[in-house]
């Protein structure tokens, strides 16, 4: 089944301005999308975003993604819906439990996986009864309550439904059956090598939860800056398998992710 997909790319590391300057670049070469990375300590990725937003109007923005547990899910909330405005309805919040390799600081957080997926399962449900209008929440960890002043109308989002994009590990159900509860699926499969098959897989099981293609599935990955044909056969394997986004990804190559920037995106809609 193939569906319509679109193509973003997941800037590279870098300052601000050069993270900046690729988005730009993005924009102009025709990529649908740009993804920020968000870090315990770096270039914060909702104020690249806002200063992407106001310099561009036609990608959609967003992190690759959030480590949802490790954030306070109203300032979140918060960010993703000023995003939405200042872009006019571009925002996509893509969250996951954090990843707790050694090689990322420690900054003290909860890292039981247990913890972190009750964390990210009330988290989302916080965030998405504030973006409705919700001035109460009361879970297992998380307790709002809305003061006397009142700035929820100022914060509303301007798309119906921002879209949430959940890492879902294939084919763990405890870890999919989250999936359900959003708008799009990053998954993390278990085979060393995933494929379009894979993917397939993904969107059959989405299929009998009665999820039409509406619902975003995501792949990522390289493909070749100077051979259209294979880039665009690659990809077009993704979409025929049933994913709606493929992802760009150099995840430090600054230079080379420029080159493939300017190339364009290796299916163009």
């Amino acid at each position: 089944m193939e569906t319509e997909l679109r193509c973003g790319a997941v800037l590279p590391s870098g300052t601000a301005t050069e993270q900046l300057e690729l988005a730009l670049l993005a924009e102009e070469a025709g990529w649908d999308g740009v993804f920020v990375w968000e870090a315990a300590y770096g270039p914060d990725a909702w104020s690249m975003l806002a200063g992407i937003a106001v310099r561009t109007s036609r990608v959609r923005l967003g992190t690759m993604l959030t480590p949802l547990p490790w954030r306070r899910p109203w300032k979140v909330a918060s960010q993703v819906a000023t995003l939405d405005q200042l872009s006019g309805g571009r925002a996509i919040l893509a969250v996951g439990v954090g990843a707790t390799d050694t090689d990322l600081p420690d900054t003290g957080e909860v890292t039981d996986l247990r913890g972190r997926a009750a964390l990210l399962d009330e988290g989302i449900d916080l965030i998405c009864t504030l973006w409705q209008g919700g001035r109460s929440f009361h879970g297992e960890s998380y307790h709002y309550e809305t003061g006397r002043l009142d700035l929820s109308a100022a914060a509303a989002p301007v798309q119906d439904r921002i879209p949430i994009w959940v890492v879902g590990v294939w084919p763990a159900p405890k870890s999919m059956r989250r999936v359900l509860r959003c708008d799009g699926v990053i998954p993390q499969y278990q085979t060393p090598e995933p494929g379009p098959d894979d993917a397939a897989a993904v969107r059959a099981w989405l299929t009998e939860q009665g999820l039409g293609a509406g619902f975003d599935v995501i792949a990522d990955g390289e493909t070749p800056a100077d051979d259209a044909a294979t880039a665009a056969a690659s990809v077009r394997a993704f979409a025929d398998a049933g994913c709606t986004w493929w992802l760009e990804t150099r995840w430090e190559a600054r230079d080379q992710m420029r080159h493939r920037l300017a190339a364009g995106p290796p299916l163009r809609r």
